[in-house]
């Protein structure tokens, strides 16, 4: 009933050794369907210096990579039981964390479970942001305490974005809206990928959670 993906921690990419993470802000990455743990670290450079970052591998093997749930199109409640499990083990390893605040930021499927983390335990996060990524179908345990809590997210998508299915996009910028304090880009052109701007944007986010280091 309530099954969870652990988080390997022996897989987890950090931009700072672990005796400079404590009493820091914690940033954690998590990356698409059949990727890994240093795709998204790739954008490290391009985020704020002030939180840790930690990129997650995914807990299930999938060809090359790894996945956060299994997918098969027909079965929703399948989709929505691998969330939730994926989003237990995530925070399950959070709790081992010495951390000011957490941020999210994940890609696609990684970003559904982004968007699952906040349905399961809104109160423990800053903010999530939401790359070409989507809001799993049917109900999560939260979801009424994250309607009252409304923390920030940012949902960034391409309009050439062909691997998410189009009804999943109506949906989600039906819910969204509901139950979180939305920014919203929707990005002319662009593929189920990140781009430059949208990178602008996404930093332009999380600047006003992150005040600039002293000296």
């Amino acid at each position: 009933m309530s099954a969870m993906q652990l988080i390997d921690e022996s897989a987890i990419m950090w931009s700072a050794p672990a005796a400079e993470r404590a009493g820091r802000p914690l940033l954690v990455l998590l990356h698409g369907y059949g990727s890994h743990e240093g795709d998204l670290f790739g954008l490290a450079p391009h985020l704020p210096l002030q939180p840790v970052i930690a990129s997650l591998r995914a807990p299930l093997r999938e060809g090359l990579g790894y996945a956060w749930y299994a997918l098969d199109p027909s079965l929703s409640a399948d989709r929505a039981d691998g969330a939730d499990a994926a989003a237990r083990g995530v925070l399950h390893w959070l709790d081992g964390q010495q951390a000011t605040s957490v941020g999210l930021l994940g890609f696609s499927q990684g970003a559904a479970v982004s968007m699952q983390l906040l349905r399961h335990a809104p109160e423990r996060f800053a903010y999530a942001v939401n790359l070409a990524g989507f809001v799993v179908p049917g109900e999560a345990p939260a979801d009424a305490r994250l309607a009252a809590a409304r923390p920030p997210v940012f949902w960034g998508r391409g309009t050439r974005d062909e691997v998410i299915p189009g009804a999943f996009v109506e949906a989600t910028q039906r819910w969204l809206p509901e139950h979180v304090e939305l920014t919203e880009r929707i990005y002319e052109g662009l593929g189920h990928g990140v781009s430059e701007p949208e990178l602008a944007d996404v930093l332009a986010f999380l600047r006003p959670f992150y005040r600039p280091s002293a000296g």
